[in-house]
């Protein structure tokens, strides 16, 4: 017999506990969860849904995201995020490349995906939740809990796509001996956790956390959209413990005006979770100094690898350019060209062996592992003789210039420190000289003008000259992924463009 659901435990043993507040709407206990969970699940087989079909959902964060989410584990379906913020185009790729026969999205993307229909043969329904229409479909279905399936569902969540188009990484159930280990490592408590949703639940990491408090009986708090300000009051208002979040947001909130962050109060945090992008070690100094010291994890992770490597608070300061070392029940090597293993401090290829990290790409028959079971996802990396892990760059971002290797993280942690540079993103550019040069865009914090020669001059003090900038750019903003990612791959094109005759 298959486990027994965890929703359908928890509502059993803590039906009235607060499993999901919508500050600015509804809030579910989980017995209310579990019964609107259920009504879904029974309405989705009725409509045909069988173990192993895709379900996509499309919408800002919701109450609705999470009730689609154990809907979809309780029948053993895949529930596949879609980026709201896609352009049409991107938003008929995956829908079509996943093969959903159900999209569930709020009523503005419902409209959105309602014009794509003729190009996604495979939809048979789609449903806006918040509609009457979403209301008769949930009418329709049994309170009480599906047959289980032999296998629990599941996610498949794109890949961001920073260099080409996204992927669906398919993901089996999480391991339950993993998971231990990471509530362990991360000092998250049981049936004692208050998570804020500060990403947004389509991508990995978020969605992760969001599930992984619901697994340990948690409260889901919805944040919508991202805004510091407001992230402050709830922390404070619904003495928030966990939450998940790229640097982006974390640089935002520490560069409120004094008077606001006057304001915060982060005593009941336990573990803020730092990743999607290399946390800048200047911003480690400003979180310890204006927010606190005790709860910034850093931790290395991908959609396709889980979480590799944990980077605990009282590290933070003490290992800089670190994001920790492996979690419990992975493994990490870093290896040359010839595949072999590098000694201590010498960057490669990064490895990653462990039961979280995924089985492949949806619809792609490609090898993502060796016979062992090593994956990577192309980081490039070092470990230190003591185990800790540090991301040098992704593969396809280094710098040859003059045949000297450039790691465009390190130029831009560098800037990053500079009190001028509120964002920064490096990168290579063509050289008739030199094959590639590297070329700096920046962005001011607010309030404060970028005078790129004291830019170049701080620069110059603490790195080699063939790492330097040799051009500049200064912007309002950069493109990133929602998931807080640069997309760099924008970037290149658009100084292509610009250089193009």
């Amino acid at each position: 017999m298959p486990d027994p659901d965890g929703l359908t435990v928890r509502a059993s043993t803590h039906p009235d506990r607060p499993a999901i507040v919508d500050p600015g709407g509804v809030t579910l206990d989980y017995a209310e969860l579990e019964a609107m969970a259920n009504r879904l699940a029974h309405a989705l087989l009725d409509q045909g849904v069988a173990v192993g079909d895709r379900v996509a959902w499309c919408g800002p964060n919701a109450v609705e995201v999470l009730v689609v989410l154990h809907a979809c584990r309780k029948i053993g379906a895949i529930a596949v995020p879609v980026a709201y913020r896609f352009t049409a185009a991107e938003l008929a790729y995956v829908l079509a490349d996943s093969g959903a026969v159900v999209a569930l999205a709020d009523p503005e993307h419902a409209d959105r995906i309602a014009v794509l229909r003729p190009q996604l043969p495979a939809l048979r329904e789609l449903v806006a939740w918040g509609t009457p229409a979403w209301d008769e479909l949930l009418a329709g279905g049994s309170a009480e809990p599906p047959t289980p399936p032999e296998a629990l569902g599941t996610q498949m969540i794109y890949t961001s796509g920073t260099t080409g188009k996204p992927k669906g990484a398919v993901r089996a159930r999480p391991v339950p001996e993993m998971t231990e280990a990471l509530v362990r490592t991360l000092r998250l408590v049981p049936d004692d956790e208050v998570h804020l949703t500060t990403g947004p639940l389509y991508h990995s990491g978020p969605l992760a956390w969001a599930v992984l408090t619901h697994g340990i009986g948690g409260t889901v708090i919805v944040m919508r959209a991202f805004d510091p300000a407001r992230w402050l009051e709830l922390v404070r208002t619904y003495r928030v413990t966990n939450t998940f979040t790229a640097p982006t947001p974390l640089k935002r909130i520490v560069t409120l005006p004094d008077e606001v962050l006057a304001t915060a109060d982060l005593s009941s945090m336990r573990s803020l979770v730092a990743n999607a992008a290399p946390v800048p070690y200047s911003l480690k100094q400003e979180i310890a100094a204006k927010l606190g010291d005790w709860f910034l994890f850093e931790v290395y992770g991908s959609t396709e690898l889980g979480v590799s490597a944990v980077l605990p608070p009282e590290e933070q300061l003490a290992r800089p350019g670190s994001c920790g070392r492996a979690l419990p029940g992975t493994e990490m090597r870093v290896v040359g060209e010839d595949g072999r293993d590098l000694p201590p401090d010498v960057p490669g290829k990064l490895l990653v062996r462990s039961p979280s990290a995924f089985s492949g790409y949806h619809g792609r028959t490609e090898p993502v592992g060796d016979a062992d079971g090593w994956k990577s996802v192309g980081d490039v990396a070092h470990l230190d003789a003591d185990g800790y892990l540090y991301i040098r760059d992704r593969g396809g971002d280094l710098v040859i210039t003059g045949g000297m290797n450039v790691y465009p993280a390190e130029v831009e942690a560098v800037l990053h420190a500079h009190p001028d540079v509120l964002d920064v993103a490096v990168f290579g550019v063509p050289s008739a000289e030199w094959g590639q040069s590297v070329h700096a865009v920046v962005v001011a914090r607010p309030g404060r003008t970028i005078d790129l020669a004291a830019l170049d001059a701080h620069v110059a003090v603490q790195l080699s000259g063939y790492k330097r900038p040799r051009s500049w750019e200064v912007r309002d903003s950069l493109p990133r992924t929602d998931s807080g990612k640069v997309l760099k791959r924008v970037l290149r094109e658009e100084y292509d463009a610009r250089a193009t005759p």
